[in-house]
């Protein structure tokens, strides 16, 4: 099987980013791109974003999750802590998320330590989630192998068991935040000279940027 895609082009031709238009906190940019995309592009996912952790086994792997809030500490999303994502974590918590929005012509990536946010807080988000959702999160073993008839039937089950009853969040279960090291700004543009400027957090706490070349 062969495909040959060296033909495939686009120009970049949507924005450009200045360095006299960035802030000196990037998290003021993320903020202001994200509404941008948002606002603009609904057909893209916003808060949709590439995870990439270092596994078990040595070698990197990354899967689209949600982001469901961002701070000025970090990012937040939510996940089973038992799953193999959750285990890749708990072994190594430097991580990169990655935001794509191809309508913009725009990506972000962060580079960051991830962390178990307090319990409190995974316990309102569960609250928040619908009973299918939270339903959901009790039937799956993330990650580890299940027959769909086997999966159904626990899912069934649960919801006879918690017919008319609340459903506690699992500890097994709740969110982390990325707290960023590094975040880089990604602006396609025309001839493939993108506009890249990266934010790295030094030893005091301070931001400092920098054009990369593309």
């Amino acid at each position: 099987m062969e495909k040959d895609l060296s033909n495939y082009r686009k120009s970049y031709e949507k924005g450009e980013l200045l360095m006299s238009d960035t802030p000196e906190n990037p998290l003021e940019l993320f903020q202001k791109w994200f509404y941008e995309v948002d606002t603009h592009f609904p057909e893209d996912e916003t808060n949709a974003m590439t995870l990439s952790t270092i596994g078990l086994d040595g070698f990197p792997k990354s899967r689209v999750v949600l982001l469901k809030k961002y701070t000025h500490e970090g990012f937040i999303f939510y996940t089973n802590y038992k799953s193999e994502k959750g285990k890749a974590i708990h072994e190594n918590p430097n991580v990169c998320l990655s935001f794509f929005w191809h309508g913009a012509e725009r990506q972000v990536i962060i580079k960051g330590k991830a962390e178990k946010i307090a319990e409190n807080l995974s316990d309102g988000y569960f609250e928040s989630r619908p009973r299918g959702s939270q339903l959901g999160a009790l039937v799956s073993n993330q990650s580890e192998e299940v027959t769909k008839e086997a999966l159904e039937q626990k899912l069934k089950d649960l919801e006879i068991e918690y017919e008319g009853k609340h459903i506690p969040r699992p500890k097994f279960w709740g969110g982390y935040i990325v707290k960023p090291v590094e975040i880089e700004f990604w602006q396609g543009r025309p001839s493939r000279l993108h506009d890249r400027i990266c934010y790295t957090l030094d030893h005091n706490f301070n931001w400092n940027k920098k054009r990369l070349s593309p």
